[in-house]
């Protein structure tokens, strides 16, 4: 009878392979950041209110930073809960840029007694940031600012309306997430590339296309792909036709956005 002795060291090593991560095999289940869209015109979650605007919540490693806060705050509370998400648990709060649709949230917030810090710019209007002073912790954002592990401000972008995104440090490359893109989604990216020291992988959130053509939107679709950006998600105001354009030119690469859209980041 043959001997069963190697069919034995197979089953073993298939078993170490396969079995539960970090069960006498020295491996860790990796960390991931998960994005929520809690606030967007767009939607994918039929439970959840839409509403001209934007916000985002990040959740990575024990920290959860908010950014923007949308248009209505009543909104937002409402998506979050029907999310399962607690604002108490919200670390810090960044805001794109200093429009109603992406700052109006806040009160909601305040009233709760969530008082995180807040990251603004140096190019808001001086009375915003003075109210927000008196009742926030304010931190004026400069460039690669950390708000938490794995995630950073591109700082100021743009003059006329300044505005910031955010670089996650995703182990797929930097994804950048932007507000609105006012000073155009160009120069947001290179932003981010200067802050990730790399080119940007993915591009999330409003590129502000939503008065543009189809050859405005196609000569950004090239700029995307000579700038090496491999995933885009357009949304709010980025406009129907970008989404479609950016649909055919990105296939599967292309993110669906819209409030209750979740997604995962390995870190």
């Amino acid at each position: 009878m043959r001997s069963t002795l190697p069919t034995a060291i197979v089953l073993v090593s298939l078993l170490g392979l396969f079995g539960p991560k970090g069960a006498g095999t020295g491996l860790c289940a990796q960390e991931e950041m998960t994005l929520t869209v809690l606030f967007d015109n767009l939607w994918t979650d039929d439970r959840l209110q839409t509403g001209w605007g934007f916000a985002a919540l990040l959740e990575s490693g024990g920290h959860t930073v908010l950014f923007d806060t949308g248009a209505n705050g009543e909104v937002l509370l409402e998506n979050m809960r029907l999310l399962g998400k607690d604002p108490m648990a919200i670390d810090a709060v960044v805001i794109s840029h200093a429009h109603g649709d992406h700052t109006a949230g806040l009160p909601a917030l305040l009233a709760l007694g969530v008082k995180p810090r807040l990251y603004l710019l140096e190019g808001f209007p001086a009375q915003m940031r003075e109210q927000a002073g008196s009742s926030w912790n304010v931190i004026i954002s400069a460039r690669g600012e950390e708000i938490a592990p794995g995630i950073r401000s591109t700082g100021q972008v743009g003059v006329e309306i300044p505005e910031q995104g955010l670089v996650l440090d995703t182990r797929n490359g930097p994804v950048l997430l932007t507000g609105c893109a006012h000073p155009g989604i160009g120069e947001m990216i290179g932003g981010a590339a200067q802050v990730a020291g790399k080119p940007v992988y993915e591009v999330l959130g409003g590129f502000h296309l939503m008065a543009a053509d189809g050859a405005t939107i196609r000569g950004i679709v090239e700029e995307f792909r000579r700038l090496g950006v491999e995933v885009a998600g357009p949304t709010h105001c980025s406009g129907l036709m970008t989404m479609a354009v950016f649909q055919e030119a990105y296939g599967k690469a292309f993110q669906r956005m819209g409030v209750g859209r979740v997604l995962s980041f390995p870190m």
